[in-house]
Parts: structure tokens; C-alpha cells; sequence
């Protein structure tokens, strides 16, 4: 995208610029977006957080957020000729907050972050976002344009905020005032120039609830968040081994982690998705966790088919498991559960397995 190819007319006209930006928004939610918003590319307040971010090792493993540098933060630089970006949000939760906190409150139960239980919504967004973007090149012709669902070094959420989908609250979590923080975000970069919405205030306040409630105190401040201790990084972007501090805090939490989101008090506005694929699939959002330790890895590449979950793959699905075995009630079937697995052929579901047993006195 080197060089401009939208219609000369858009160039100059504010009228038809607008124009196109409301059919743009028109157009994202006939295909199933609850919002769509448009910002310039400038990032850097942004890009000060990012670096001092990085300064501070709160990327853990995730190396690649420093290996692309600024140009996360420069969309021009990523993807040259990028004037405007469009990002759109869609709605996920599929089961009232009372389920989950059931299920987090059982400690034989295998919770899974919400946002994982039905179809990959990398999948889902993308081809969304792609329809709208043949869209508008049906209205005005070819134009320069790339699609991100957190797929390549995009700062989503800062661009949202731009954008007027929400503020980003002290969990960092993107926050709409009138629904909550349960949706996904996902840009296309453009070189329409395309006019900017206006950011919605921060209404976090004095509300320090997520800090609170993080069960490994992974939100070191308001706004900051240290990958390293955060249980979504643990059990999903963390390939080796969970440091043995924070094993008993992670409690049955095997994917993921909403806790943060569950007590943040704008979520009460949330609206259930009218998706069908992001509802559970599996019988997923009430599995136990001796029933999903008992997936060879067969069962586990087939029930996890079209499912973000897969990429984490089955070892370190079983390590997970072992962890959140080794926190649960000392029942026989749990203990059972881990025995069966004391001679897994990878060592580091061995470690993790020795670790589970070790809690339950054995």
C-alpha cells in the first residue's frame, strides 16, 4: 500500500469523506459489529507506554514485542501509505456472569477465558472485516487497505480508545461506557483520509476493583500490567515452566483469566452476543478438569479444531492442567487423574504432573 488509490473526489471533499465514514459505520454493523470508529495514526502517548513497558521486562517471553520496535506504533511504518484506521468491535460474552463466577467458585471445574470457548475470533473478525472493506471498494472503487486481528504488530487497543470504542481501564482492558469490556477489537489500515472520532473520557475514577481481585497481583498499578505474573500470559503465551510461586494462585483457571473483567462495574451494561460462533462448544464452559486431562492429544487437536485454544497444543494444555489438579480438593480422582500422567513423555507436563501430586501429599 505505497501509494494512494482511493477516488481523487474523496481527497477533495470533507463532505464526501464523512459521507463515506458514515456509510463505513452503517455497513460494520449490518455485518454483525456493535461499533465502528475511525482515527488518524498518530500513537505517541501511546508509543511512550509501549517503550517504558518494555523498559521495564513486562513483556516476559514475548520478545517480539520489542523486535518490531516503533512500528507497532507507527502504523505508517508498518504498512506505508496508511493514513486512517478503522476499528470495529464485537460483542463475545455468551453466558451471564453468574455462570462464570459458578464455575470459578468450583474449584473441580476447568475455567476457561470466556473469549476462548466457541470459534477463533481471529477467524471471525477477520473475515468480517475484510467483507467491509470489499464493501467500500464496491462504493468507491480500489483503494489501499491491510486487515489486523491481532495478528502483526498493531497497538489495537490505543487505536480503539482514538477511535471512540472505549477507554483503556486500569486492567487494560479497552472499556465502553455502555457495554462493558466483553468484545473484541480488530483495524483495517487504509490510505483513505478518513475523519477522526472523538475519544471517549476515562470514567475509571477512584475504582481500584481490578487491582484488587488479580489473583497474582499482575496489575502492579493502575494501567500497568506485568505480563509476567498475569495468568492469561502463564497459561497461554508462557511456553516453559509456570513459576512455582504463582501455581497455587492460578487456581482451575487453565486458559486465560477473567477475574479482572468479572468485578469491573461497567461490565453490568454488558450485552450478551448474538454470535453463534463464539458460543461454547464441547460442553467447554462446564468441563471438569479431570475430564480435559483425560484428551490424548487427538481428542485435544479434535475438539479444539477452529479454536484459539489449539495453538497453546497438548503439552502444554496437560501442564496447565496438572497445575489447576494440584490446586483442586484432595479427591482420589484427581490424584488418580495425575498418576496416569507421572510418565508423560515430555518433561515439562512431568514437572508440572510431579508438582500437582506434591500438593496432595504424595
Amino acid at each position: 500500500m505505497n501509494v494512494p488509490f482511493y477516488p481523487r473526489h474523496l481527497a477533495d471533499s470533507d463532505d464526501s469523506v464523512r459521507t463515506l465514514a458514515n456509510r463505513i459505520k452503517i455497513w460494520g454493523r449490518q455485518l454483525g459489529f456493535q461499533q465502528v470508529g475511525m482515527t488518524d495514526t498518530h500513537l505517541e502517548q501511546a508509543e511512550s507506554h509501549l517503550l517504558a513497558w518494555l523498559d521495564a521486562g513486562y513483556q516476559g517471553d514475548m520478545e517480539y514485542m520489542r523486535r518490531h520496535g516503533v512500528r507497532r506504533s507507527r502504523p505508517a511504518e508498518l504498512i506505508p501509505g496508511t493514513l486512517s484506521v478503522i476499528s470495529a468491535r464485537m460483542d463475545y460474552l455468551a453466558e451471564p456472569p453468574g455462570a462464570m463466577r459458578h464455575s470459578l467458585d468450583d474449584p473441580g471445574s476447568a475455567f476457561i477465558s470466556r473469549y476462548a470457548l466457541g470459534r477463533d475470533y481471529h477467524k471471525v473478525l477477520r473475515q468480517r472485516l475484510q467483507r467491509l472493506a470489499e464493501r467500500i471498494q464496491t462504493d468507491i472503487g480500489p483503494f489501499g487497505y491491510r486487515v489486523f486481528v491481532d495478528s502483526a504488530p498493531v497497538l489495537e487497543k490505543p487505536l480503539a480508545a482514538k477511535a471512540g470504542l472505549g477507554w483503556i481501564g486500569k486492567h487494560t482492558n479497552l472499556i465502553h461506557p455502555r457495554a462493558g469490556s466483553w468484545f473484541f477489537i480488530g483495524e483495517i489500515y487504509t490510505d483513505l483520509p478518513l475523519p477522526s472520532d472523538a475519544p471517549i473520557q476515562n470514567h475509571c475514577g477512584r475504582c481500584h476493583a481490578c487491582l484488587d481481585i488479580c489473583p497474582t497481583r499482575a496489575i502492579v498499578a493502575p494501567y500497568q500490567l506485568d505480563a509476567r505474573r498475569c495468568i492469561s500470559y502463564l497459561t497461554i503465551e508462557h511456553r516453559g515452566s509456570i513459576p512455582e510461586a504463582l501455581r497455587p494462585l492460578i487456581g482451575n483457571r487453565i486458559y486465560g483469566c477473567d477475574d479482572c473483567q468479572l468485578v469491573c462495574p461497567w461490565n453490568r451494561f454488558a450485552t450478551l452476543t448474538a454470535e453463534t460462533d463464539f458460543c461454547p462448544r464441547h460442553g467447554l464452559e462446564t468441563a471438569t478438569l479431570i475430564e480435559l486431562f483425560a484428551w490424548d492429544e487427538t481428542t485435544f487437536l479434535q475438539r479444539t479444531e477452529g479454536s484459539a485454544i489449539r495453538r497453546i497444543g497438548h503439552a502444554q494444555w496437560l501442564r496447565n492442567l496438572a497445575v489447576a489438579l494440584g490446586n483442586a480438593p484432595n479427591a482420589p480422582e484427581a490424584k488418580n487423574a495425575l498418576r496416569l500422567q507421572v510418565n508423560h513423555p515430555n518433561p515439562l507436563v512431568q514437572e508440572h504432573v510431579q508438582w500437582g501430586l506434591s500438593q496432595r501429599n504424595e
